[in-house]
C-alpha cells in the first residue's frame, strides 16, 4: 500500500476512500447513507484528490467508485435547499457550488491519466455528470441512469454539458426531458459507458481495464488524451492541422522512437514515460 493510500484521513477525505491497486488510484465515493450525494465537502474533496493524483508519477490511472445501493445521485439537495434562508435565497451559494462542481468534472477530463468510472448502482442527475466526465466507463448490469431534474423543477443544465459530449443528441435530450432511467444495457448503447458486467464484478473489470492503459507509455497517453478533448471542440480543418502537430511532436518522443523500434524488432518496448 502506498504511503497516500496508508494517511489517516482526514475529515474530508472519510467520505472520499483512496487506495492503490497496482499503480490504480481507486477512490470511492462513501456516503452511502446519503446515495453518495455530491456535497461541497464531497465535490472538494474530490477534487483534492485529482490534483494530488495529477502530480504523482506512481499513478498511472484512476477508477472512481462508490460505496452503498446509489453510485451518486446528484447534488445535496438538503445542503442546497439549507441555504434558501440565505439573505439572497441561496444564490451565491448555489453559484459556488456549481461552479465548484462544473471545475471539478473539468478536472477530471484535464487529468493526465486514464479515468474510469465502476458503477454499481443508480447514477443520477449530476452522479450521471460524473460518469460522462469519466475517459471510460464499467457498469453492472443493475446500475440505470438518469437526468431527472426536469421532475422537481431543476432542469440538469450541467449535468447535460458532459451527457450531450458522450452520447447523440436525440437520446441525451429524451433524458433530460423525460428524466426516465435508462439501464445500463441501453446506455451501453447509446455510448454512455463502454462495457457492462455482471452486478459485484464492476470494480475489479473497472480496474483492469484501466491496467489494460497503464501498461502503455504515460508520457502517450497523457499526449493523446489532451489532444482527443481538444480536438474535439474544434472544426475539422483546425482539427487535423492541430492532430498534424501532436503526432508531429509525439513522433519526436524516446517512447514513440521506442515502441516503433520494437514494432520493427518484434519485441516489447520499455517505456521511459517520456
Amino acid at each position: 500500500m502506498s504511503p497516500q493510500a496508508a494517511r489517516a484521513p482526514s475529515p474530508l477525505q472519510r467520505i472520499l476512500l483512496r487506495e492503490m491497486i497496482g499503480p490504480i488510484a481507486v477512490l470511492t465515493l462513501n456516503r452511502p447513507a446519503a446515495r453518495n450525494s455530491l456535497s461541497t465537502a464531497m465535490i472538494a474533496s474530490l477534487h483534492a484528490e485529482l490534483d494530488d493524483i495529477g502530480g504523482d508519477k506512481a499513478v498511472r490511472g484512476v477508477v472512481l467508485a462508490a460505496n452503498g445501493p446509489a453510485f451518486s445521485a446528484g447534488h445535496d439537495m438538503k445542503e442546497l435547499t439549507a441555504r434558501r434562508t440565505d439573505p439572497d435565497r441561496g444564490r451565491a451559494f448555489f453559484a459556488e457550488t456549481m461552479n465548484a462542481c462544473s471545475a471539478m468534472m473539468q478536472a477530471i477530463v484535464s487529468l493526465p491519466k486514464p479515468v474510469v468510472a465502476a458503477v454499481q448502482g443508480i447514477a443520477t442527475a449530476a452522479g450521471c455528470q460524473l460518469v460522462a466526465s469519466c475517459d471510460l466507463a464499467v457498469a453492472s448490469d443493475a446500475a440505470s441512469f438518469a437526468t431527472p431534474g426536469v421532475d422537481i423543477g431543476l432542469f440538469c443544465s450541467t449535468p447535460m454539458v458532459a451527457l450531450s459530449r458522450n452520447v447523440p443528441r436525440k437520446q441525451a435530450m429524451e433524458m433530460l426531458l423525460t428524466g426516465e432511467p435508462v439501464p445500463a444495457a441501453r446506455a451501453r448503447e447509446i455510448g454512455l459507458v463502454n462495457r457492462v458486467v455482471a452486478a459485484g464484478a464492476e470494480r475489479e473489470a473497472a480496474i483492469a481495464l484501466a491496467q489494460q492503459v497503464a501498461l502503455k507509455s504515460a508520457y502517450t497517453v497523457k499526449l493523446g488524451k489532451e489532444a482527443f478533448y481538444r480536438q474535439a471542440e474544434m472544426s475539422l480543418a483546425d482539427a487535423y492541422r492541430y492532430a498534424a502537430e501532436v503526432m508531429t511532436e509525439n513522433m519526436m518522443a524516446r517512447d514513440a522512437e521506442e515502441g516503433i523500434g520494437a514494432f520493427i524488432e518484434k519485441r516489447t518496448p520499455t517505456w521511459r514515460d517520456e
